[in-house]
């Protein structure tokens, strides 16, 4: 009997970064995602985009890339000072509310991202599976109940809303993820921090569950307060 050739189909994983803002020379999502260009996964490869840390153009970079690359999975990546672990995001919200102003300056108070859309959007990536994996790997994670109001937020909102205007079976799932500090941003303070090689691995493993669970597993992950 001939055999038969099975060709498995590769997914495509596109991990964004943010640049530095805030005065700061570095931000950790923009080195790790450097370091994940082209990392091969079991059934994928991570394909990845830098983005401003501005209102609207933001979201803008991040479809570009999509409509570029056509992913399978988004994971949208920014830095959280004072979070001891790799935080996926549950939910976004319509509201910008800037505690300091974005590169472009812009500081907005209690705006719309997007007027008239929905006030939440879910995540739609296994944030579950996510943490359990990198915890079972010794990696520090944690769900997240809160993106915050600044352009982590605006970003992970903007990306939903985006998707949610495609066609159905252009839908893709997308999420947003948390990552502390890096060393030698805490040189002059107490706040918590995580060398960049746990970072990279945890975000490698973020994708690859996103690949390995189309249905998030159900397991406790909620907070008290």
């Amino acid at each position: 009997m001939a055999r038969r050739k099975v060709y498995m189909l590769m997914k495509k994983v596109l991990i964004s970064g943010f640049e530095p803002f805030g005065g700061a020379s570095v931000n950790p999502a923009l080195e790790a995602v450097q370091q994940l260009a082209g990392r091969n996964l079991a059934g994928g490869v991570i394909v990845t985009c830098t983005v401003p840390v501005v209102r609207f153009k933001a979201i803008e970079a991040v479809v570009a890339a999509i409509e570029t690359e056509r992913p399978d999975y988004v994971i949208t990546v920014g830095q959280a000072a004072g979070r001891t672990g790799i935080t996926p995001e549950r939910v976004a919200i319509n509201v910008d509310d800037f505690r300091i102003p974005d590169n472009e300056g812009i500081q907005v108070v209690d705006e719309p991202i997007v007027a008239g859309a929905p006030d939440a959007y879910f995540t739609t990536l296994p944030i579950k599976a996510m943490v359990r994996a990198m915890q079972d790997q010794g990696i520090p994670a944690q769900v997240s109940n809160t993106a915050g109001t600044f352009v982590c937020n605006h970003l992970f909102y903007g990306i939903q809303n985006y998707i949610q205007q495609l066609p159905e079976q252009r839908r893709i799932g997308h999420g947003f993820v948390h990552i502390p500090l890096l060393p030698e941003q805490t040189t002059d303070s107490t706040q918590p921090s995580m060398s960049l090689p746990l970072i990279v691995a945890g975000l490698a493993i973020c994708a690859q569950s996103a690949i390995d669970h189309p249905v998030d597993i159900s397991v406790g992950g909620g907070a008290i307060c």
